[in-house]
């Protein structure tokens, strides 16, 4: 031990000193936590008693025949649908108006961010007033004749849904294409104005490809937020009208603090993670390119 010290230097120590508070929080937060709801997803125990019982795969198994498990699947799939491009496209277009901003950006800025600090209950609370069937937008809309049942549809509700999780992340999206924005060297667009490419040209030629480090990024964060959606759906709908808002961490909770499965809810954990690491991979390998 003392021979390994002496071979680091003293400047490595003070690196591993500063690491080290961040490593052990990792090991008690993180990793003991993963590696024993790992071993729980092999038992059957009801989180009260004290005993747990071994029963293999028997958990795994049980999720993939559980219907509400496609149900949750299928709705994450449609919250994805709604909610990337709507993302993308919004954040991308307050992006490029802050960008445009000389005076007072950073004000501006922070102003999208309010949204992203803001209590998922309490707004969930605040849009569930708003869009009820005698809420405020349904009020102005009745003037012109129009109801939108935003979240009693089986049909709309999971995209009302995302539309509300759209206005929190909007503004933390639009930060990161700003950042990506202000990072593209100003001399590219001058060496095409030059050459007589228009505004147009420029931004499909020149901004969304060097952009393609800020697009990964929100994609990664968009797809793992869509497997991940639960306090929305579980203040405003509860998982209804027909299980059009069932989520897989809705699930997760239900079967493991409701039921008291805790076997069950891990492996269902562990099941879910697996699959987003999965579209994770497959939105990298067709986003992510190089530009340098």
């Amino acid at each position: 031990m003392n021979s390994i010290l002496a071979k680091v230097k003293p400047n490595e120590l003070v690196g591993y000193g500063l690491i080290l508070p961040y490593l052990i929080y990792s090991l008690i937060i993180w990793v003991y936590p993963l590696i024993w709801g790992v071993s729980i997803a092999f038992k059957r125990w009801n989180i009260i008693s004290t005993e747990k019982t071994f029963v293999g795969l028997s958990n795994f198994v049980q999720v993939i025949h559980d219907p509400l498990f496609w149900i949750a699947f299928k709705n994450t799939l449609y919250f994805m649908v709604v909610y990337i491009p709507i993302s993308i496209f919004l954040s991308l277009s307050v992006a490029l108006l802050l960008n445009r901003i000389n005076f007072l950006r950073s004000f501006f800025a922070s102003g999208y961010l309010i949204s992203y600090v803001s209590a998922g209950v309490a707004y969930s609370i605040v849009f569930n007033l708003m869009f009820s069937g005698n809420g405020i937008i349904n009020t102005w809309l009745g003037g012109i004749g129009i109801t939108i049942p935003w979240f009693s549809s089986p049909k709309i509700a999971m995209a009302s849904i995302a539309l509300i999780v759209v206005w929190k992340f909007l503004g933390y999206y639009s930060l990161i294409f700003l950042a990506g924005l202000q990072s593209i060297p100003k001399s590219i667009y001058e060496s095409a104005e030059i050459d007589g490419a228009g505004k147009i040209i420029q931004f499909f030629r020149i901004t969304i490809p060097l952009l393609n480090p800020s697009f990964t990024i929100i994609f990664i964060f968009a797809i793992m937020l869509s497997f991940n959606v639960f306090t929305e759906p579980y203040m405003i709908t509860g998982g209804g009208p027909l299980d059009s808002t069932q989520t897989f961490v809705m699930q997760i909770y239900y079967h493991t603090f409701t039921n008291l499965h805790a076997g069950y809810g891990s492996s269902f954990a562990i099941i879910v993670a697996a699959i987003s690491f999965a579209f994770v991979f497959f939105i990298r390998k067709i986003v992510e390119k190089d530009i340098a």
